[in-house]
């Protein structure tokens, strides 16, 4: 990759910056995408430990490309995303791809064909991952910019994901007690 080409899509891809999600920060600013990916990123860092077998820093790249088409859609919440929203997600990461220089779109394209799978430990991390840390994030942020449906759902969501490992189905087990302590102190 040259230095022009590395700035170029850098500058590119820095717009989720600035691509805010649903959620908010502890100090009731929007997150933006790259605070989202950025905590996934940290929190497959501070797992390895827990996961010897899983190649840590193939999940830490996929925390960290996995919302790259979000650069051109913005950021859909999973909760109002249909099948429309995802295919016109994956088109935008498959051009954004090919901006890049063949070997690291190459390199990039597997790796959002194993995510997409969902077959690997990899994949399946990274996905407990990134379902978690939205419910961290909502955790966080102040009660009032919950929408009624988030009282339900922050309980239940990811489960299906974190069920691959004993050790993300304690994560999940963990951030409910916050979720529910959380709705308590608040009612």
């Amino acid at each position: 990759m040259t230095p022009r080409e590395l700035i170029d899509f850098t500058t590119f891809i820095g717009k989720l910056k600035t691509t805010y999600r649903h959620c908010y920060t502890a100090e009731n600013r929007p997150e933006s995408v790259a605070d989202h990916s950025w905590r996934i990123a940290l929190m497959a860092m501070l797992c390895k430990d827990e996961f010897p077998e899983v190649d840590i820093d193939k999940v830490i790249k996929m925390c960290l490309v996995h919302d790259f088409g979000e650069a051109v859609t913005g950021d859909i919440p999973a909760f109002y995303k249909t099948e429309e929203h995802e295919d016109t997600e994956e088109k935008a990461i498959d051009k954004l791809l090919k901006r890049l220089p063949a070997t690291v779109e190459k390199e990039l394209s597997a790796l959002f064909d194993e995510m997409e799978k969902l077959e690997t430990p990899e994949a399946k991390l990274w996905k407990s991952l990134d379902n978690m840390e939205a419910v961290i994030a909502h955790n966080e942020s102040d009660i009032s910019t919950w929408l009624p449906l988030e009282y339900s759902l922050n309980l239940t969501y990811g489960e299906e994901n974190v069920a691959w490992s004993e050790w993300t189905k304690e994560l999940k087990a963990e951030i409910n007690k916050d979720t529910i302590k959380k709705i308590e102190e608040n009612k």
